[in-house]
């Protein structure tokens, strides 16, 4: 079950209260969950028992009972807690089947993970200057707002600069319209399109011209250009294009990252020689490496970090995201390497690492698409 997933369930239980005359309580239009912070109970909380309180005219810990019970019984959740002045704390299933999920939900959307219905009933204008980060962020936030089902018009104050074409951008209309608008204004870039497109060309333009808040001044030096780790956008570039190398290596090698059942060796030990050690290795269920945690965590918390960017206008909270994931594959990636070495034939533990960097790099990928920037299959 992933955080959205979640999310959902809860959102589902109060419905269910309602419907059932157990709460009094208008239904929220979502609700948020969060990781629960150190030193606290389970694996995420929530607060909607304490929003819907009031409402309910109950105390938050009864409306939390109400819910509880509720929400314990869904798949995926493996207990619910009551703490504090009303939060739910919830422990999913075991890791390992909650890991699953999220790979097999990877697996299915492709580029679309983490894209959603979540605004579907929101409609928004956004206005900008004839600037170009004004309207590289304004494509960006379309994009964002999109993806999470809204409906999204944007408009320039004159005539749009020919050179935005080459950077993606595209202007709904130009001039004021006399419907309510949102302006979006960050820190002007101090060049034009065409100088940007000249100096870094679109890809690094559009990562630079992104990944600073608006608010603070966008970095559009050189350095976008380092072919090496110093750069983020490399990093994160070089991360994707290693995943996809990594599909390539296990197909030469003849395997997939589709594990097999239970009880079942990925590599048909007894065909290939193997001892019994090696065959009992091969054929237990293939636990994830403790050291892919960090990026299993990031990739089932993309879907929330697409929303979060959505609701907030903030291209640069994806931006620095897909940072993160890039970070967390090369560790992984160096810990437990996903290709068998020498002689070493293909195992469950080959076949779950595949799956997770294959996750990653659909990830990377589906959010420099959001960004509006390439990802190079070869880098």
């Amino acid at each position: 079950m992933t955080p959205a997933d979640l999310s959902r369930t809860v959102l589902h239980a109060v419905r269910r209260a309602v419907d059932e005359d157990a709460l009094r309580a208008p239904v929220p239009a979502r609700v948020r969950v969060e990781r629960t912070r150190p030193g606290g109970s389970g694996d995420y909380a929530c607060a909607v028992a304490l929003q819907l309180a009031g409402p309910a005219a109950l105390p938050a810990l009864e409306v939390a009972r109400i819910l509880r019970e509720r929400v314990a019984a869904e798949p995926g959740v493996g207990r619910v807690e009551i703490t504090g002045p009303g939060f739910l704390s919830f422990t999913l299933d075991a890791p390992a089947e909650s890991d699953r999920a999220v790979l097999a939900a990877v697996r299915e959307q492709g580029l679309a993970y983490g894209h959603g219905d979540a605004l579907r009933d929101e409609i928004h204008q956004f206005h900008h200057a004839r600037e170009v980060r004004a309207a590289v962020t304004a494509q960006a936030v379309f994009r964002l707002l999109v993806a999470q089902g809204a409906r999204v018009r944007t408009t320039c104050e004159q005539a749009p600069d020919p050179d935005w074409i080459r950077l993606g951008v595209t202007v709904n209309a130009y001039g004021t319209p006399p419907t309510p608008l949102t302006e979006i204004r960050p820190v002007p870039a101090g060049a034009t399109a065409g100088e940007l497109l000249e100096r870094l060309g679109p890809d690094a333009a559009r990562w630079g011209l992104l990944r600073a808040a608006g608010h603070d001044r966008a970095a559009l030096g050189p350095e976008l250009l380092v072919q090496g780790e110093a750069n983020p956008l490399f990093r994160v570039r070089y991360a994707h294009a290693r995943a996809r190398a990594l599909t390539r290596g296990a197909a030469a090698l003849g395997f997939t990252a589709e594990a097999p059942p239970y009880g079942e060796s990925p590599a048909g030990p007894a065909a290939h020689g193997e001892s019994p050690a090696a065959q009992a290795a091969n054929t237990a269920p293939a636990p994830y490496d403790r050291a892919a945690r960090p990026l299993l965590d990031l990739i089932a918390d993309h879907p929330g970090v697409l929303l979060a960017g959505a609701r907030h206008r903030a291209p640069d909270r994806v931006a620095r995201q897909l940072e993160a994931v890039a970070h967390a594959f090369f560790d992984f990636h160096d810990s437990c390497p996903p290709l068998p070495a020498g002689d070493e034939k293909p195992s469950a533990a080959h076949r779950a690492r595949l799956a997770i960097a294959e996750a990653a790099g659909t990830v990377l990928a589906g959010g420099l698409s959001l960004l509006g920037i390439r990802a190079p299959e070869h880098l």
